[in-house]
């Protein structure tokens, strides 16, 4: 079985890849202009041979590509679960082909997944067999290998539609037989009635955090960034709403503006749960030098995996289901709902610009999945339904 162990487990790391390195890719071996840092993870067979391309894939988007340690993770488990399943199978990972690729998918679709027991998104599947593709038109750009039937080959598996030459045009990979058809799933923001019983129904830090989720439509990856000091420090003043600065994914900076009522809430969070836990955390020997602004019971920082599972056990408590996402997606429908209201009152402003740069998205295109979502108003929709029902005119 393909192993993932951390190099900081390691006693010296340098030493055991040579060890372990077959004779055969000593030749093209890995060269580190920068180290790795501390957890960085290694892949190694069921005979501890090291997966030297896999980690030199990793290393590059990490390291030197500065990729954000959550897409190191992604890009981790998507070569584990490839390489494994290359192993079980007696495959050599430079000779696999359309076939073990067809095989790989069609297995997720056909079976659960091992780690949580439900069947695999459509979405997921296709995330590993791009994932996979990648990292095959990476090993040949590089020369880890001459060549892959996996990467810009014509053949049976592979749909060729004639595309224009643009940067971000991955024609191999997006328009592969291998990938599957997946409909695009529109957000389905909360009610206000269920944002506020959601709120009313977690405990603290989490609902706070949930309420910073929906007046500034952060994700989660930044919320957990955001220090006591980003927002201890905005100074007293009368205006209403305040300009936060925050990290946006792949390390870009960005703001968001969030509400004086917000902040207000988050001072006595300050002055209350947070210093007390942070204190218990002292008497008890434990680490209470943290910045993060959020902090569970124990006085560690409130971690990503806790705060999803806490808002999806208060949705079903609620009877409905609510996600972190949820919590971001209701933020930018309703503001672009008022928005999009303004502009038809005559405001000169654009909706979709404004949602854009307070969502920290990168395409508009991303943003117009939401005035799509809000296109049609329920309450209009429930009327016209009733007229045709009722068979009045």
């Amino acid at each position: 079985m393909v192993q993932i162990i951390r190099k900081a487990l390691l006693p010296n790391p340098s030493e055991v890849i040579e060890q372990l390195r077959p004779a055969a890719t000593r030749a093209h071996s890995i060269v580190l202009r920068e180290p790795r840092p501390a957890g960085f993870p290694l892949l190694f067979t069921a005979n501890l041979l090291l997966i030297e391309p896999a980690v030199a894939f990793l290393h590059e988007h990490f390291v030197q590509r500065a990729h954000t340690a959550d897409t190191l993770r992604t890009y981790c488990e998507i070569l584990y679960d490839w390489f494994e399943t290359l192993e079980q199978n007696g495959v050599d990972w430079a000779s696999a082909d359309a076939v073990d690729l067809v095989a790989y998918r069609n297995r997720m679709l056909l079976q659960p997944s091992a780690r949580t027991g439900r069947p695999y998104r459509i979405s997921t599947v296709n995330l590993r067999v791009r994932g996979v593709l990648r990292f095959y038109e990476w090993a040949v750009r590089m020369g880890w290998l001459e060549a892959s039937s996996l990467v810009g080959r014509p053949g049976n598996f592979v749909a060729r539609r004639p595309q224009p030459v643009c940067a971000n045009n991955t024609p191999a990979v997006d328009h592969s037989l291998f990938v599957l058809r997946q409909f695009e799933l529109l957000p389905r923001p909360l009610t206000s009635g269920q944002a506020r019983e959601l709120l009313a129904t977690l405990p603290p830090p989490y609902d706070l955090m949930a309420r910073w989720q929906i007046y500034t439509g952060l994700r989660v990856s930044e919320l957990l960034r955001l220090s006591s000091k980003d927002v201890s420090g905005q100074q007293p003043s009368a205006a209403s709403h305040h300009t936060i600065e925050v990290t946006r994914k792949g390390r870009k900076p960005g703001y968001v503006i969030a509400p004086a009522s917000l902040l207000d809430e988050t001072a006595a969070y300050l002055s209350g749960h947070r210093r007390v836990w942070l204190q218990r955390a002292r008497r008890k020997g434990r680490p209470s030098g943290h910045t993060a602004l959020f902090i569970n019971v124990r006085g560690a920082p409130a971690g990503k995996n806790a705060y999803q599972r806490v808002i999806g056990q208060a949705g079903r408590t609620c009877g409905f289901r609510a996600t972190t996402h949820l919590m971001r997606a209701t933020f930018a429908c309703m503001l672009l709902a008022r928005l999009e209201r303004l502009a038809s009152q005559g405001v000169a402003i654009n909706p979709l610009l404004v949602v854009k740069v307070l969502m920290g998205h990168e395409h508009i295109e991303t943003t117009d999945r939401y005035l799509r979502a809000i296109a049609v108003d329920a309450c209009a929709l429930k009327e016209v339904l009733d007229t045709l029902l009722s068979g009045t005119a």
